[in-house]
């Protein structure tokens, strides 16, 4: 016969609760151990002595007095002007009655904490704290004792030191929040210009094709089967589109439930779209990707796609070149158009001379692009060709090196 399996505790759940729990509750034992530890017949007179007052015997008042400084103690960093006002009290009451507990060290605990946690009028406490001990170490002050002014003098320093290692760990936990919303702010930002690359990466090409496809198409209409081609082009163009957007969408909603980055697209299905929009391009592709390549692969579909997207903006019907060639350590990619196009295009020997949209450009393309190149380490250069046309050029590091 087997016996009943022991229970296995949980650690870290323990832990985790207790982390969540109010500030009190994990105050509480604190207290309660220096409540207990100092009603121990071993530990009395163990205690902060001040001034030459008998030492006397455990009693009820010492119970109290026991109580005011250690207890209090549980709500030092909920109401810390409390717990110090309460602890001072019981201090006092130990002092003046010859006890000298070991709950005497609860006063400089109440006066860190009040250091770290007091909001509202924190001068004023210190000022009153003063105030008040003068009193008591004139009642402490005995003829011909061996106290002398000196020893309220460090003590009273003693207790203006708790406060001030209170007060560097509050300003050194305010500076860590500020710099904690510094960098959440930042990466809020960032995160902000990614989504705005992203969204300029897909609605600009999508819809640079299709105002391209829809102007052609307007001349169109006596060859009705070149319309139809023409129209369904659009509206696969506008499918991707859609597709896309949601895709990206899904991304940001943080009840999705894959929150990876979108995988690169298909550079071949790029060109050809780039193609039915009426842009002549020749495409050259050398090697593989390599598996964990994926963020550097999705930056090259996005240089080749904001380059044809210039193309179609700036070079309509003018020939372009792409060639990307996938490498063991990095991903080349090289993008050219022979001249600055023209802003009419024949479709055909019959038919009349379809006008291109002239369709602006914010310039965000480019630098989206540069940045997002040299955050991979690698390098970025466009601009005009010494014989005519514009160059894109990028080279991007993938894989590790072996």
């Amino acid at each position: 016969m087997t016996g009943s399996p022991r229970p296995v505790i949980d650690f870290r759940g323990v832990v985790g609760r207790w982390r969540r729990s109010g500030v009190i509750v994990r105050d509480l034992p604190a207290a309660l151990l220096l409540f207990a530890g100092s009603l121990l017949p071993a530990l009395h007179g163990h205690g902060t002595r001040l001034g030459d007052v008998p030492e006397r015997p455990l009693d009820a008042l010492a119970v109290a007095a026991v109580a005011l400084e250690c207890l209090p103690l549980a709500v030092r960093r909920r109401w810390p002007t409390a717990c110090l006002a309460l602890v001072s009290a019981g201090f006092a009451l130990d002092q003046l009655r010859g006890y000298h507990e070991l709950a005497g060290t609860g006063l400089a605990l109440a006066m860190v904490s009040s250091g770290a946690h007091l909001e509202r009028h924190r001068r004023a406490t210190l000022v009153v704290l003063a105030v008040a001990f003068v009193p008591l170490a004139v009642a402490l002050d005995r003829p011909g004792g061996s106290e002398r002014p000196a020893g309220y003098a460090m003590f009273l320093v003693a207790l203006a030191l708790a406060w001030g290692v209170g007060a560097w760990w509050r300003s050194a936990r305010t500076a860590e929040a500020e710099r904690r919303h510094r960098v959440a702010e930042a990466s809020r930002a960032a995160e902000r210009a990614r989504i705005a690359r992203e969204l300029h990466d897909v609605v600009t090409h999508h819809v640079t094709a299709m105002v391209v496809q829809a102007e052609a198409a307007r001349y169109l209409t006596a060859a009705p089967d070149r319309l139809d081609t023409a129209l369904d082009a659009i509206t696969g163009t506008g499918r991707r589109a859609i597709s896309d957007l949601r895709h990206l969408l899904d991304l940001l909603d943080p009840d999705h439930e894959d929150g990876t980055a979108p995988p690169p697209g298909d550079l071949g299905a790029l060109v050809e779209q780039t193609r039915q929009a009426g842009q002549p391009v020749e495409f050259t592709q050398e090697g593989e990707p390599a598996a964990p390549s994926g963020s550097a692969e999705s930056v090259a579909f996005r240089v080749v796609q904001e380059a044809l997207t210039n193309a179609l903006k700036h070079a309509h019907g003018s020939p372009t070149v792409v060639e990307v060639r996938f490498g063991e350590r990095e991903i080349s990619v090289a993008v050219g158009t022979d001249g600055p196009g023209t802003r009419t295009a024949s479709p055909g020997a019959d038919g009349p001379r379809a006008r291109t949209a002239a369709v602006g450009g914010s310039g965000r393309g480019l630098a989206g692009l540069r940045d997002r190149v040299e955050a991979l380490g690698g390098e970025f250069g466009a601009g005009a060709r010494a014989g005519g046309g514009f160059a894109v050029r990028a080279r991007i590091p993938a894989g590790s090196p072996s």
